[in-house]
């Protein structure tokens, strides 16, 4: 399945879920936000939100200062 991360189309196997992207991606253990479709998912939704063919996905990072 193609999906689109922050603007680039990556392939994920079917029936992924948020969860698996940020593995794949390497961004455990990190303070980040979720969007799909322009709607952002709540952490405690990442394992079970799939994902759908050509969903567009951002993905937001903290990033700490001041």
């Amino acid at each position: 399945m193609k999906i689109i991360v922050n603007g680039e189309k990556i392939s994920l196997p079917q029936n992924s879920n948020i969860e698996d992207l940020i593995l794949h991606l390497g961004y455990q253990n990190q303070r980040i936000a979720i969007e799909i479709n322009e709607s952002i998912i709540p952490k405690s939704s990442y394992s079970i939100t799939l994902f759908k063919e050509l969903n567009k996905i951002e993905i937001i990072t903290a990033v700490g200062g001041g």
